[in-house]
């Protein structure tokens, strides 16, 4: 069978390029190996949320008193919770099915391998193999959790985030290696869950690739509920012959050894480009992941590859816009590249997380002189009456011309606030105008305008 566009994978960058593909009119196939939306649909960016958001009623249930009400006998049911989770991701594939009926495109459930001649070979689970052809083969199959020698995953002791989102019992300890956004918000959820939690971070701060004052935030606020962290330190082995774990880490000080029921291992994602074919094609890969070119052609002509597999942030988002820049240079379209420093990160723990560009450490490394201006959420009236005081929005302006370089923002629902930035990035928005765009009061929003005020000399609330 003959294609316009065959798309590999359907996670967040295949469905969507199968969709966007569709309605530029041409012919198109997706093909899936496990379940559609891929991981961030069915064990990732979605039923985690719905985890977090467990775990958050139950925050405010067991602080009912200090909102003047009274919760008596509040418990936690663990498997509910997974349950619920599940229920959420389950659906939520199930309107990808829809998604890909109305815009006709054709699911082929296997394993694919691409072949010479914009050719894509598809065994089923009996091992049946169909060839089908297509004009542009784009290939989005994402990542798989990384594998340590020293933290080898057994999927029952040793865990890694899809086994963490749906284990049979509660543990009552665990120890989260690795404090990127998969680790803190599974630390986040398991801690507030009644687990005792501990983090192992090989940086001296955990989330470390944001700006250090919002990890230093993060790290008292997580204090605060219990959560042990120790920075600098290295899981050296784990002895899983017991009933449960001994940690191994490596610190500073000299060695110690941590107990836990389970270890979550979170240090970062491996491309799944093993098997596809890449060499026998002669497609280019460097360091695991497909090499391209900004519009997502790798070096073979016709072949195509957007996500997690290549070398970009690793991102749902991500996949989605890069995907639908592909498909559209394909049509001929105008298409400008993605503007890679302008990509919103989010991190879904309570204090939330999200930022934008420059850090102030980057902002400096790469000479700029700037104003930072900071505004904390103990001086938001609308963060103080929902109880939810901690955390600050940080924005970073270029002196000269007022560009907004970065901002970086902890607290509660920032992640829903900061497209804001994004978007006052890409239309090249001044300091100047953002202080005078007058936001809406009382809002967590108009952090921002107050934060911005704060570099510029002139914050009125603090």
């Amino acid at each position: 069978m003959s294609f316009d566009v065959i798309v590999i994978g359907s996670g967040p960058g295949g469905y969507v390029t199968a969709i966007r593909a569709s309605q530029l009119g041409f012919k198109t196939a997706v093909i899936e190996k496990e379940s559609l939306g891929g991981i961030c649909l069915n064990w990732g960016c979605i039923p985690t949320k719905a985890l977090l958001k467990s775990a958050q009623v139950f925050e405010y249930l067991n602080h009912a008193k200090e909102y003047g009400l009274s919760a008596e006998n509040v418990k936690a049911d663990f498997n509910g919770v997974v349950k619920r989770s599940r229920d959420v991701a389950d659906g939520m594939s199930k309107g990808v099915q829809f998604l890909m009926k109305k815009n006709k495109i054709e699911v082929i459930y296997g394993t694919a391998t691409v072949k010479a001649g914009k050719k894509v070979e598809v065994k089923d689970k009996d091992g049946k193999a169909t060839t089908y052809d297509a004009k542009h083969i784009i290939i989005a199959t994402g990542a798989r959790s990384r594998q340590l020698p020293n933290l080898p995953q057994d999927g029952k002791k040793i865990i890694g985030y899809r086994e963490a989102m749906s284990l049979p019992k509660q543990p009552k300890s665990l120890v989260v290696v690795g404090s990127g956004a998969i680790g803190v918000e599974f630390a986040y959820f398991y801690a507030t869950m009644g687990t005792k939690v501990t983090i192992v971070e090989f940086m001296p701060n955990i989330v470390p690739v944001e700006d250090e004052d919002v990890s230093k935030q993060l790290e008292r606020s997580f204090k605060k509920v219990g959560i042990d962290i120790m920075t600098e330190a290295n899981v050296e082995s784990v002895d899983t012959k017991g009933d449960g774990c001994k940690v191994k880490v490596k610190t500073k000080t000299g060695e110690q050894i941590l107990e836990a029921e389970i270890v979550l291992s979170a240090v970062g994602i491996v491309s799944n480009i093993e098997g596809l074919g890449l060499e026998e094609v002669g497609i280019a890969t460097d360091k695991g992941k497909i090499l391209t070119d900004k519009y997502y052609q790798t070096n073979v002509p016709g072949y195509y590859a957007i996500g997690d597999c290549t070398p970009g942030q690793a991102l749902a988002h991500v996949a989605s816009a890069e995907g639908i820049t592909c498909v559209e240079k394909i049509a001929g379209q105008h298409v400008e590249p993605i503007d890679y420093n302008n990509i919103p990160g989010c991190t879904y723990c309570q204090p939330e997380i999200a930022s934008v560009g420059y850090t102030e450490k980057k902002a400096k490394e790469a000479g700029y002189e700037i104003k930072v201006g900071k505004f904390p959420f103990t001086a938001s009236g609308k963060a103080k009456a929902a109880g939810v005081p901690d955390g600050f929005v940080k924005v970073i302006y270029d002196a000269k011309y007022g560009e907004l370089l970065g901002a970086h923002l902890i607290g509660a629902n920032v992640t829903e606030m900061i497209a804001e930035l994004v978007t006052a990035r890409k239309l090249e928005t001044t300091g100047h105008e953002i202080l005078k765009a007058v936001h809406p009061h009382p809002t967590m929003s108009e952090a921002v305008m107050e934060a911005t005020a704060a570099a510029y000399g002139e914050v009125i609330h603090m």
